[in-house]
Parts: C-alpha cells; structure tokens; sequence
C-alpha cells in the first residue's frame, strides 16, 4: 500500500474522530454565550428598578435547573453605607405560608390530619361560631375568620412581642365574615392557625418542625423562623419609608408573624426549594399536584388560590407565586413549571420602594423568551380622559369604574381601593407598579365602547354600561389655608392620624401606617388616590371616610 494512502487513511479517520468533539465543544460554547446573552437581557430588566444608594435588592434566575442570574441590587443598609450581596438573608413576610402549607401536607401525607378534618379537632377550644371550618379552608384563605392584621389597631401592637394562644385570642371570638368555603379573602389568621396545628399534631414547636422536615434535608442552610438561626450569616437591614427618606424598618415583635410570615431566607436557598418542588421531594406527586390546583369555591368559581400559592399567568404561562410584605421587606417568587423557570426577588424596604411582583415577573418573561412591553407615560388632556372615563361590566358580577382625578384616571372595582392609571396613549394606559395594563375600544365617534383589561396575563373582556361619576378636580388652594389643618387627630384610643404639609404637597399618616398623599378637593375637603379615602375638616376635628366606614376625630 503506498505510503501516501496510508497517511490520508489515518488522518481521514483522525477527523472522524475529532468531529464529535468539535460539534460538541461548539454546542457548549453556543449554550455558554446564549445563557451569557439572557444574562445580560435579565440584568438590564432589573438593574433600572433599584438605584445604587437606596434599598435594594437580591434577584436569582434559574432555568432548566441552572442559574443564569445571581446578582445584587443597591444597599443592604443605608445608613452604614452597606452594599447588598447576593448571600443575604432577608425577611421573606408571607412567601413563608408556602413553607406551613408543606408542613401541613407533610402531615397529611404521614395520615396524621387529613385536609377536611375540623380544626376543632386540633383546637377544641377555638370558637368556630357553629360554622364547620376545615383545615383546607385555612390553607386557602376561605374560612370567613377575621385576618387580625386587617384588625383597627395592630399597626399599634405589632412592635409587642406576643405568643401564639396571645394572638390566637386576638381574634378567635370576633364574627365570621363569611360562610366557610363560599369566598376568597386574603386571610393570616388562617395561616397562624396552621402553624399552632402543626405543633399540636408534631409534638414539636413550629419552627423546629419546618427546620427538621424541610431546610435541613433540603440543604437549606440559611433559611429559619426569625431568631432560630443556624448559624452566623450576612443579613440585610430592613428599611422604612419616613419623612426624611428611608430610615430603619418599623420594629416587629416576636410571633407578630408566626407561621403567616416570619421566615428568612436568601435566594440560593429558594433556588433549592424550587429544585425540591420540581423534583416531588417531601410530598407525594400527587399532593404537590394538589397544593398546585385552584380551590373551587361553593358557588363553583375558581379561587385562583391553592395551597400557599397564587396560581396566575405570565403571557399565557401558567405560574405559581408568592408575594410577601412585612416591617421592613418585601419578597416574590414564582415558577413557571412547564418551561422550568423560577425567580425570586427579595427587597429590604417597605414602602416607597420597588414592588417584587414586577421585577420578577418581568424578569420571568424575559426569561421564557416573551418580555412584557414596556410601559411610557405620555400626558393627556382632559377631554382624552373623559372620552374613555365610564362604568364597563366584565360579568354579571364584576364591574369596573373609571373617572377623571385630576390628569389621572383612577379606576376602582366595588369593595376594593382604587388604582391609578397612566396613559401609554390615548387608547392604552398601564396600572404603575405592576405589568398591567388596558385597552379601550371606540366607535366611529371616538367614543369609547368597551376596554380589555390584561391583567396577570388574563385577558379580561369588558363593554361599556354606564356613564362616569363626576370627575374629581384637584382645586388649588393656599398652603396657609391647609396649614390650619396640619396636626394630630385622635380618631380612637391608640389611633392617631398626623396631618402633615412638606412643601406643597399634603399628608395624612395613621399611626403605624404608611404615610398617605392627599389632594384637595376644597379648602376641607381632600382625598387618596391610592386608597378609597376622603378626609374633611370642620372647627371641632376631621372626618374621615373609607369605602362605606367613616370616623371622627379631635384635634389634640
């Protein structure tokens, strides 16, 4: 055989072999630079939401069991001049009902308590008020119990250490708002229930049980019931809203939360319970299939609420989410089960900062190839304003008011606060600080004749029934003239509202609450746009009214 052909033999197979290799590397190196450039995509989502010397934030992005973001925003603490870092344990507020709600269907699994059981059966001595109210119930918020941190006056007692039968007794003997099971109201009495069932059932304390059957076996190191920590860790200080900017978290007492909302965490420890979840550990398939269905209420509506978690759309995407709010942080995780992303975004302020909700949510749609659009106020003059302002109807059940408050329009469904809209153009506006937004359809006057609302990735289809009340305008009155009314109104034992004028702008701020900016209506008469909120004042004090409830007070 000549030598030529030998050689040519040898290195045709050499090839052969090194092509392989060759594909392979260039698969790798393709999967490295698309990871790399949704990296890059994730970031530039996120990163406008947080500014560099405010709170801040820790985000991670998994897809396909791999993060492809891990990163941190602003500052772990402001007044230390602390930068955040990815490792940081934050207060997760109510991502921790998730955590209960597990440690519930662990129990369910193990055939100690079954989810129709009674509680009256773990707690024989709660009043139940003749109505049967089941484990289930408190799971999914129907049970019709009083949430106490809804209660007139615990904005005044959540900085009070308490103990479980204190708070327990908060709340017990007050009436039900409700037939168990025939509605959905958002509920953390259910919740702190949960947690003292789950100690009379384990024999165990709430926070050694949930630490014993889920952190440690899942390697969840840095996650624990505030103050049973593990171990030292880097945290993040929580931040509060006050007159003078952000300043340390209003203070909460022990057990004020339980097992509703008193869980740390960071996000490499939420990335676990994400890949424990997808990979059926703890329950049985079957069960995490059930904390994952909606709960059906008597009238056979969908809650939109299964087991400790939110069931809603991302751009047509089933998603399972969480979000959390307590003194100081707020938190949302999600998961998008069929294409294998989760996000969390844990923050370390309160108010007055980024919502959770939209960074990952964006951050998720990004993720699974279809970004939310983005959101461009533009202003509108008054007749554009009042052209779309009207009642339109959806079902037989719900209806949507839209009026003119001043340049905004405000709308507001029936038994719920008002949200103000701003205007992408004069057919589109967004709702701020969430990813919804509307559409209005006209006729061939311009008229508007119907509107879609997109909200959580639904399309909700809406006609128009009705004229719009009367416009709210924004009078403008001498700062003199409300500086009659700036000062302290007791509008009950405990509940003082301080009126307060910083420049031209005006403030009430109810004892422990957030502060609220008011607008006049009058020289006396004022109102929130964020909340469904009208203060008056006369010689002897101030009135104030919400929704159908209103109230006096003195001026101290």
């Amino acid at each position: 055989m000549p030598t030529m052909f030998i050689r040519t033999a040898i290195c045709s197979a050499a090839l052969l072999l090194c092509l392989p290799h060759a594909a392979f590397a260039q698969e790798k190196a393709s999967a490295t630079r698309s990871a790399q450039d949704l990296a890059t995509r994730l970031d530039a989502t996120i990163a406008p939401y947080f500014q560099p010397d405010a709170p801040g934030a820790t985000v991670i992005v998994v897809k396909d069991g791999k993060t492809v973001l891990r990163k941190a925003y602003g500052m772990a603490d402001t007044s230390k001049n602390i930068k955040m870092t990815p490792e940081m344990a934050l207060r997760i507020g109510s991502m921790t009902k998730q955590f209960t709600a597990t440690a519930i269907l662990l129990l369910a699994d193990e055939g100690k308590l079954s989810l129709q059981d009674e509680i009256t059966k773990f707690l024989p001595d709660y009043p139940t008020q003749g109505k049967k109210i089941t484990i289930e119930h408190l799971l999914t918020h129907t049970s019709g119990i009083v949430s106490y941190t809804g209660k007139p006056g615990y904005p005044q007692r959540a900085p009070q250490d308490t103990t479980v039968a204190a708070q327990i007794d908060s709340f017990k003997n007050e009436p039900m708002q409700f037939e168990p099971g025939s509605a959905w109201r958002y509920n953390n009495s259910g919740y702190y229930l949960l947690g003292a069932i789950i100690e009379k059932v384990s024999g165990q304390p709430y926070h050694q049980f949930v630490e014993q059957r889920i952190f440690v076996p899942l390697g969840m190191n840095h996650t624990a019931y505030e103050g049973y920590e593990r171990g030292a860790w880097p945290t993040a200080a929580g931040h509060s809203l006050g007159e003078k900017g952000f300043g340390p978290a209003r203070t909460l007492g022990k057990n004020q939360s339980y097992a509703a909302g008193e869980l740390v965490s960071t996000v490499d420890d939420l990335a676990k319970w994400d890949a424990a979840i997808a990979g059926n550990k703890l329950l049985q398939p079957a069960t995490w299939q059930r904390a994952f269905t909606s709960y059906r209420l008597s009238d056979g509506k969908d809650s939109n609420y299964g087991y400790g978690w939110e069931l809603t759309l991302i751009q047509g995407e089933p998603t399972i989410g969480h979000s959390g709010s307590t003194r100081g942080f707020r938190s949302y995780g999600l998961r998008l089960p069929a294409k294998g992303v989760y996000v969390a975004v844990l923050t370390n302020g309160d108010s007055g900062t980024v919502v959770p909700d939209v960074v990952a949510r964006r951050a998720a749609a990004v993720a699974i190839g279809k970004p939310l659009p983005e959101f461009k106020e533009v202003a509108l003059d008054a007749a554009s304003l009042d052209a779309v302002a009207g009642v339109y109807t959806q079902d037989k059940d719900t209806q949507r008011v839209l009026r003119r408050d001043g340049e905004f329009l405000a709308l507001q469904r029936a038994g719920r606060g008002p949200l103000v809209l701003k205007a992408m153009s004069p057919n589109e506006f967004f709702i701020p600080d969430t990813a919804d937004w509307i559409a209005f359809q006209r006729d061939g006057s311009g008229k508007a004749t119907g509107m879609t609302y997109y909200q959580d990735g639904r399309t909700l289809v809406h006609k128009r029934s009705g004229e719009a009340p009367p416009p709210r305008i924004v009078a403008k009155i001498a700062d003199a003239a409300f500086d009659a009314h700036v000062g302290r109104y007791e509008i009950q034992p405990g509940m003082v509202f301080e009126v307060q004028r910083e420049g031209s702008r005006y403030f009430v701020q109810p004892s422990g609450q957030r502060r609220v900016e008011i607008f006049p209506l009058s020289e006396t008469r004022f109102f929130a746009r964020d909340v469904d909120a009208e203060i008056g004042f006369e010689a002897q004090g101030l009135m104030f009214k919400q929704g159908s409830r209103s109230f006096t007070g003195r001026k101290l």
